[in-house]
Parts: C-alpha cells; structure tokens; sequence
C-alpha cells in the first residue's frame, strides 16, 4: 500500500495570518494565506491541490481504461475547476478533459470517461461532492 504525506504549517490569525503547504516528495512547497484563497492575492490554496490531485488521478483512470481497451491516448489533458463557497465548504468540482485517442469513437470515450470519473480514488475520497465531467475528443 502507498502512503503519501504533505504538510501545512500556519502562523498567526485566519485573516492576518500566513501558511506553508509542502508535498512529502519535495515537488511543491507553497506559501497560502486566507486572502489567497478568498480573493485574488498570489498563493495557493488547499483547494487548487485538490483540483490537481482530482485532475492528475482522473487523467490516469482513463488512460488505464482506454488502454485496456486497446486505445493508447496520445494526450489527455485535464482541468478540475473546485468551487468554495464559504461557510458551505467545496460544492462542486467540474472535470473538463481534452484527449487524443486514435481509433475511438466518441460514445466508447465518453462511456470510459465516465468509468473514470467515478473510479478514481480521488473521486471516491470527494464522494460527497457533486462531480460534473465534460469530456472531449480532440
């Protein structure tokens, strides 16, 4: 079984306040502060790392079972948009994903991305929320 960390450390109030979110491996260490992730101010947040976890896992998925198919993707390129709304938490994350797939026909794709969206571990862990997915052969 795989076991992955990250970290976050946060220093001081919620609004005047400022943190650093780390990757176990190294790959990204990032300052985020409660302006970073309400307004516009330069930073991460936790939820873009959700949304590039999400995005990074379904692309995966789906390459797993286009391959399984017999359709080896050229490309898959996938965006998680993750909507916070404060006070309610996340509320919606919407897959969109572009794929080039020789050979394939667009209900197979579709059909398999669908498997994707709901198969994938981090789907599963976001289970309580709703989760759209606009999938396009390019």
């Amino acid at each position: 079984m795989a076991i992955r960390t990250s970290s976050a450390v946060w220093e001081g109030s919620i609004k005047e306040g400022k943190g650093r979110m780390r990757l176990g491996s190294g790959a990204y260490e990032g300052a985020y502060s409660w302006h970073s992730r309400f307004a516009d101010e330069k930073g991460s947040n936790p939820e873009e790392l959700i949304g590039a976890a999400h995005a990074g896992c379904f692309s995966m998925a789906l390459s797993d079972l286009l391959t399984g198919a017999h359709h080896i993707p050229d490309k898959i390129e996938t965006e998680a948009k993750v909507h916070l709304k404060p006070g309610s938490g996340i509320t919606l994350i919407e897959l969109i994903t572009k794929a080039i797939v020789p050979g394939i026909d667009e209900k197979s794709f579709l059909e398999l991305a669908e498997k994707a969206k709901k198969g994938c571990p981090v789907s599963q862990a976001l289970a309580a929320v709703e989760i759209t997915l606009d999938a396009k052969l390019v």
